[in-house]
């Protein structure tokens, strides 16, 4: 390793380098919970594409694994290292490249951050609209994990964003796919193969992203419902309204507990409406005029409250960004109470009910305790899995998922698969999907040295 890593400074300079001591923590995880920290042999740091073509070629010749790294906000051990591998630490590639008004996009290499790109859109006005709930995230792990977010219902999430890639494969190639153009009819879709991939088809070093015009003005109604049903009916018919909401969230009593308890929101709801309520949905407008969205809130409350919601608030423009603040940090609500796992299936969104009717037999079956909130535009349901028992927590989360499935959903709607979640994909997934992934990955990355182990692993054989 010691002669491994003369040669990455080689590349990249010396300082540019970890080993032993200097290698902190943070390099062996991310915010999965309950998987293991894994220190890395050596964090190396490039500045720009050839220096990481470089790492990769000598990787190959040296038959060491290589782990992409972004901000480590990731949620599923994407980003945790193989014991004496090498994470490629994309910090130092954090330069937007090109803001272009004109053609509605920016070019950004993969360390730079959502709020950098969120700052630079906004003095221009533009918005880059993926927002999955943590702005330190890099742009980089956005396109690898096909981040979401709340914006999904009106946006859709980041590979619907993603117009072009340089990336750099697992033989050293550097290759470059789409562009500054919104189609394309020219061969496979390799931007599309790459975003999702978790680095374990190539290590992207440049994204070209759709912007889109920055509306002025947003606002948050807030409904409470007696049942998760009535919710579940509502959301497709506020979707289909027209009005084009930006969110469209419920929350359960639980999780909204959660919330108002850390003081992080003051809802004003009366005691009376709060002990009937048992989910809230949260419904988040936007238009670049003030006059146009006070109609659309307008309308969207008359709607909520005709699809039996007990109650309808508009919250004041602080409050509301208050609580959209707050249902960002579920996450870390859930990880402080102790939460022993975290689910992010997609079901149909109309059929979010019934899935969490089987998911509360599932949990009162098995002795646990399930709460969550989610993006019920797009089907997509966070639950927080409270079983210390690991053995247990397995088959509920196994069977939680299988649920999903059943009912025309999958496994991950933007958390990943990583390594936190590929033994149910072995379990629960296609063998010809999965063998058919293990031979796109040999395709782009023949030695098997990025990220190995993430997703599924490279031996079928080996046991979930």
């Amino acid at each position: 390793m010691a002669d491994l890593g003369g040669l990455l400074a080689e590349i990249v300079g010396e300082p540019n380098v970890l080993r032993g001591d200097q290698i902190s923590d943070q390099y062996g995880h991310d915010e999965a919970i309950g998987l293991p920290v894994v220190a890395p042999a050596a964090v190396v740091r490039p500045a720009g594409t050839a220096e990481v073509a470089a790492i990769v070629d000598l990787a190959c010749s040296a038959g060491v694994p290589l782990t992409g790294r972004g901000s480590g906000t990731g949620l599923s051990g994407a980003c945790i290292p193989v014991a004496g591998g090498v994470v490629v630490s994309f910090e130092r590639m954090n330069r937007i490249l090109d803001l272009d008004p004109d053609n509605h996009v920016a070019v950004v290499q993969p360390g730079v951050s959502l709020e950098q790109l969120e700052q630079a859109t906004a003095e221009v006005g533009l918005v880059y609209p993926v927002f999955p709930g943590e702005l330190s995230a890099s742009l980089g792990g956005n396109v690898a994990t096909n981040a979401g977010g709340m914006r999904a219902v009106k946006y859709g999430v980041t590979r619907h964003q993603v117009l072009g890639l340089e990336a750099v494969l697992g033989t050293g190639e550097v290759i470059r796919s789409g562009g500054k153009f919104v189609k394309s009819s020219n061969g496979y879709d390799l931007t599309q193969l790459i975003v999702g991939s978790e680095g374990t088809l190539a290590l992207v070093t440049e994204a070209t992203l759709k912007l889109y015009p920055r509306p002025g003005f947003t606002a948050t109604v807030l409904a409470p419902f007696e049942t998760l049903d009535r919710i579940t009916s509502a959301v497709p018919k506020v979707v289909a309204s027209g009005i084009g909401p930006l969110m469209v969230e419920y929350i359960d009593t639980v999780t909204m507990a959660a919330i108002t308890d850390a003081g992080l929101v003051e809802l004003g709801v009366p005691p009376d409406i709060k002990d009937r309520t048992l989910a809230y949905l949260v419904v988040v407008l936007e238009n670049r005029r003030d006059d146009r969205l006070a109609e659309d809130v307008a309308e969207a409350a008359q709607l909520i409250a005709e699809l039996g919601a007990l109650d309808v608030y508009v919250l004041p423009r602080q409050s509301g960004a208050q609580l959209i603040q707050a249902r960002e940090k579920a996450f870390w609500l859930a990880k402080a109470a102790g939460a022993d796992d975290i689910v992010d299936a997609v079901v149909p969104r109309g059929s979010i009910a019934s899935y969490m009717d089987e998911v509360a037999e599932l949990a009162g079956a098995s002795g646990s305790w399930v709460a969550g909130c989610g993006h019920a535009g797009d089907g997509n349901v966070h639950l927080s899995v409270f079983q210390p028992d690991p053995s247990v927590r397995h088959r509920l989360v196994h069977d939680i998922l299988a649920a999903a499935l059943n009912l025309g959903g999958t496994i991950s709607g933007e958390h990943g698969i990583g390594i936190g979640k590929k033994g149910y994909v072995q379990t629960l997934e296609s063998p010809s999907k999965v063998a058919l992934w293990r031979r796109i990955k040999q395709a782009f990355d023949p030695h098997g040295i990025l990220n190995p182990g993430t997703v599924f692993d490279l031996d079928p054989g080996v046991a979930p």
